[in-house]
Parts: C-alpha cells; structure tokens; sequence
C-alpha cells in the first residue's frame, strides 16, 4: 500500500520583488490561489541551476516530481546542495505547500529537518521534550509513558534539567533525534541533522531507524551526503539534480548514479561506433561488458550471484611477448581494491587479431554496494607499455535482499563492513 504519493509537484520561489506591483492583481492572484486555481501572475521562471545566472525573477526549486513510497519502505534522497533535497522534505513535512501538484499521505509525521527544530533556547531538556513532543503531535500521556526512554536515548540525562541554550549542537541533535524517533508516527522524514552527532550516536541513530522500519514497518525518508550511511539504511535511492527527479531505483544503484554524473558504464561500455578508439599502436579497446550466470547483461547483481567480466579489444600488431589484460577494482571512494591479471598468457599467441578475455567473479566475494572497473592491456615488448586504460569503463552494484538467507547455511546477519565480503572455508573443533 502507498503511504506516500506526489504527483507532478512543482515548488517556485520568487527571487526579489514579491507582490505584483498593483492592489487590483494582488487581488486576483488571493482570489485564484483561493478557489484552488493556478497563480495568473505565476511566470514560466526557470530551473534551480545556482551555477548559471539567471534572468527571472522566479526560481523553480522543484519542477514535476512524481515517485509513490510503500509503507515501510527506507528511501534515501540524494543531490547536490541545492538540488532541492531540503524543500521536498518541507513540502512532505507540510511545513510549506507546493506551488503546483499533490502530495496524498496517509499517517502520521514525524520530521527532523534542523537542529533544534521545536526546542525554546530557555526551556531545560525536560520541558523541551514536552514542547516539541506536543509539536509534533504527541499527546502529554504519550511523552510521559515514553520519557525515560527518550532520556536515554538521547544520553543526556545529566543535563535534562539544564538549559538547552547551555547544549552543543550534538546535544540538540541527540534529543531532538530522541523525540522524534518515539514518536508513534508512520513517516519519519529526518535531513542532514545526524552529521552533527558523533560517530556512537550516528550509529545507534541508524540502529533506531532500521528498527522502527523493519520490526514496527514505518516508512523512513533520510537525506544525507554520508553515502555510506545511507547506503547501510536505506532499501530504495531517488536523485534529484537542479530540481528534477534524475533517477529512482535501489540505493546502491541511485548512487553510483549520482556518483557517476549521468549513469554511464553501468554494466556496458563501447566505443564500437567511434571513429578513434582509445589505445595506441598496438592495441586499441572496442567493447566491455558484465554478465550474470545466464549471459544477460547487466549492471547490478545480487551478492549470490556471480559476475563476469568481459572485454574486447584489437591486437594491431604481432608481439614477440604475450599481451597482459588487466582489470582495476575500485570501491565508492575511489579507493584500489584490487588488479586482476591472467597468472599466464604464454599459451595465447600475441598475434594481430580482436581478442575476447573473461574474468570470472566468484559469488560471495563482493560486500554489498557500488563498485567500478578499469579496463587495460599491457605489453612488455620493449619494456612495460600500456596500450589503453579505460578508469571507470563499468560500474556495477551489488545488492542483498535481508529477508532471505545471507550465508550458505541458511542464516542472516544483517549489514556488513567492507568492501568484499568471501566466504571462506572454516573449521570448527571441540577440544
């Protein structure tokens, strides 16, 4: 069931001036936004590109958003600063109204969308958790059935009699992250705020939202440019660039998206139609490619799966000593994993000619998340030359459904560090 849904939401700003200019179409403009009509006066403006200047006076922050959310869906919402992360968040939070579109929300909300939200600087720590739990909508029986629990999530008892002008700003974040999250709401919407907190807090934080998301099914919309983070909660991923939905899909897959500009490379790469290649005189790259154990082409695979990378490439010249493919893996960062070579090639005649090579990923052996190839051939001829390095030829992802095993025996884990994740062989004895 759908407990969320926008349809063609459209947010402007006027930049400037604000009124009309005359009382008599200030007028008409209260009558039409009155009878639930379109805003005469409302010009055509223009994107929220901030890197361009722009000569209207009216500033689209958000232009035809569509996307359906399921109860107890995590979905974690992704862009640049300004890409109109905050005010989508605002209009959900019904803090503000769009200016075009409709947004249908069945539940209860609650938001965390800046430090302190709610608190009154003069007001203790106690006194704030009943303002801002009456804000957001609970009853004073239900703060006071949930108190103590929210003290101690929030660890700052010590201080719950003090002034919250006297907290820092991670003290502001634990207790307001506290009320919100013992809220009995079905949508919780939280913004950046958590990268206020520390490392402990920002982990419990993320064990409290993956709590109330898989054992009570509340739904859960988090912004953050912590993409690591957001990866670990969150099942689903939106993009938003200059005001638009750019993608929607799983999260590992919305950020090697967003990571990679546009999406290229996911799971293919060919320069068959160009006219210049890259490479050099001896070797020029054509075609690359990820597969499943089927042969389908693909750019986000399961961690039970197997992957297999493929290339193609011209050997434009006959060599005394054998070719070198080579493979670079790099994790979300950036960082080298790993290279991977053939062991031996000295069976394969270096010979003019279009070559196929493999490489064949075992299942098990990648951690969930977003990964990228670098494609290569080196010769040694005349000393070690690279003919072609393609970084970044393909990206791919590597999901995991928690609801069915992990582990080949049957059990789950949950979430895990790093970047690869094998199963090896162990040995378990009683002595």
């Amino acid at each position: 069931m759908d407990i969320i849904k926008v349809e063609n939401i459209s947010k402007a700003y006027q930049l400037g001036q604000f009124n009309t200019g005359t009382l008599s179409n200030d007028l008409k403009r209260w009558w039409s936004l009155f009878r639930g009509k379109d805003d005469p006066f409302l010009k055509v403006g223009e994107e929220n590109d901030r890197t361009v200047k722009g000569g209207s006076g009216l500033v689209w922050s958000l232009k035809d958003i569509n996307f359906d959310i399921k109860q107890g869906d995590t979905v974690g919402i992704i862009g640049k600063n300004g890409a109109g992360k905050s005010t989508l968040l605002k209009l959900l939070s019904q803090i503000t109204s769009p200016t075009s579109g409709s947004i249908r929300i069945r539940g209860r909300i609650a938001s965390l969308l800046e430090v302190g939200t709610g608190f009154h600087p003069e007001l203790s720590g106690r006194e704030n958790i009943y303002l801002n739990g009456a804000i957001l909508g609970m009853s004073k029986a239900e703060i006071n059935s949930k108190f103590d629990e929210i003290v101690s999530f929030s660890g700052v008892e010590k201080y719950i009699d003090t002034p919250v002008k006297r907290y820092s700003s991670g003290m502001y974040v634990r207790l307001a992250f506290a009320v919100a999250a013992h809220l009995e709401s079905d949508v919780l919407i939280v913004d950046e705020v958590l990268a206020v907190g520390d490392i402990d807090f920002q982990k419990k934080c993320l064990g409290k939202m993956d709590d109330i998301s898989k054992g009570e099914g509340r739904t859960i919309l988090f912004v953050s440019h912590n993409l690591p983070m957001l990866s670990s909660l969150c099942k689903t991923g939106i993009v938003l660039k200059n005001g638009k939905l750019t993608y929607e899909g799983s999260s590992a897959a919305a950020i090697n998206f967003y990571q990679n500009g546009e999406g290229s490379g996911m799971g293919h790469i060919s320069y068959l139609n160009e006219e210049v290649k890259p490479g050099d005189d001896i070797a020029e790259f054509h075609e690359a490619w990820l597969e499943d154990s089927a042969g389908n082409v693909r750019g986000e695979f399961d961690i039970r799966e197997s992957i297999k990378v493929v290339m193609k490439f011209r050997l434009k010249k006959d060599l005394i000593q054998p070719f070198l493919p080579n493979f670079h893996f790099f994790d979300q960062f950036g960082q080298h994993i790993f290279i991977s070579a053939p062991l031996s090639n000295e069976k394969v005649k270096s010979t003019e000619n279009i070559y196929r090579v493999e490489c064949q990923i075992p299942e098990y052996f990648f951690n969930t998340g977003y990964f990228s190839i670098g494609l290569a051939v080196t010769s040694t001829d005349l000393g070690v030359k690279v003919s072609f390095y393609e970084q970044n030829a393909l990206n791919f992802t590597v999901t995991e459904d928690f609801a069915r095993s992990v582990f080949r025996d049957g059990t789950s884990g949950g979430a895990f560090p790093g970047v690869i994740r094998p199963v090896l062989d162990w040995k378990i004895n009683s002595l």
